[in-house]
């Protein structure tokens, strides 16, 4: 089963979705849904009440559920999500002036995956207007959607070669941030204050550049050498880091300033449409 993680905007709110290639449907994450319509502080701890006063709801819940795995401030975990159906029923369930907006919204973003699917170049137009809605500036943006492209094409790359998406893509990505930053993803979010959040879409624009170099680099020498086992992948995500990290001390050289920063979108940097990093 092939599945995609994504983010989903409903009136400036994250949700988490994950698309999957084989039933051609899409899962929205059930503590997002919720904390969306009912503006909980602790979306878990409401979810608890809401099925102890619908027992319908909560004798099936099972079957409207699936745990999958996401992204979280803890590392990789499994949590709730639910098809649309599901989320519909769960729906019910929640008193919310926001729940006819919410069920619009949805069908939208199923009716967006559908074109995007007979035309990829649409979603590389939502990204940009998730992006601008964001307020990140133009020039952020256009390197965010090269970046985008360069990591598909790896991610490609990877593929080809039978590599697992999860723990096969993920050593290796840690590979390539660790040699060309000196850190892994955990320990770079770290270092920008980070806990959910993308930590490329908080990256400054000489830091989206060098991951760039870093992962095209990687391909590039992944189809030259053409690794056959997962340890000549792993030697090669470190040279594709490597021709990163030369390139970062060199220009860490010539200016004086570090390209590796702790600044991160909250803070303004990537919002603000004079940002010269």
């Amino acid at each position: 089963m092939t599945k995609r993680n994504e983010i989903k905007l409903f009136e400036e709110r994250k949700v988490r979705t994950i698309w999957d290639d084989e039933q051609e449907k899409w899962y929205f994450s059930v503590l997002d849904v919720v904390e969306v319509l009912t503006e909980s502080k602790n979306p878990t701890d409401y979810v608890k009440k809401m099925r102890k006063r619908d027992q319908m709801l909560s004798e099936g819940w099972g079957q409207i559920v699936t745990p999958l795995s996401v992204e979280t401030a803890g590392g990789r975990q499994k949590t709730n999500f639910a098809t649309m159906e599901g989320i519909l029923r769960i729906i019910q369930s929640i008193p919310s002036p926001k729940a006819e907006p919410f069920k619009l919204w949805m069908a939208q973003v199923a009716s967006q995956r559908i074109d995007q699917m007979q035309d990829p170049e649409l979603g590389i137009q939502q990204a940009l207007m998730d992006y601008k809605r964001l307020g990140y500036s133009d020039n952020w943006i256009n390197q965010r959607l090269k970046s985008i492209e360069i990591r598909k094409d790896l991610t490609d790359e990877w593929k080809r070669h039978g590599l697992q998406e999860g723990v096969q893509f993920a050593t290796l990505t840690d590979i390539i941030y660790h040699t060309w930053s000196g850190m892994t993803a955990r320990e770079y979010k770290q270092f920008k204050g980070l806990k959910k959040e993308n930590l490329r879409d908080n990256m400054t624009n000489r830091e989206l550049v060098m991951n760039m170099l870093a992962e095209l680099s990687t391909k590039e020498i992944s189809e030259s050498q053409s690794p056959d086992t997962f340890r000549e992948h792993m030697d090669v995500a470190r040279q594709g880091g490597e021709i990163a990290r030369n390139a970062r001390m060199e220009l860490e050289a010539k200016t004086g300033r570090p390209v590796v920063s702790p600044l991160n979108a909250r803070e303004g940097l990537l919002l603000n449409e004079g940002e010269k990093s």
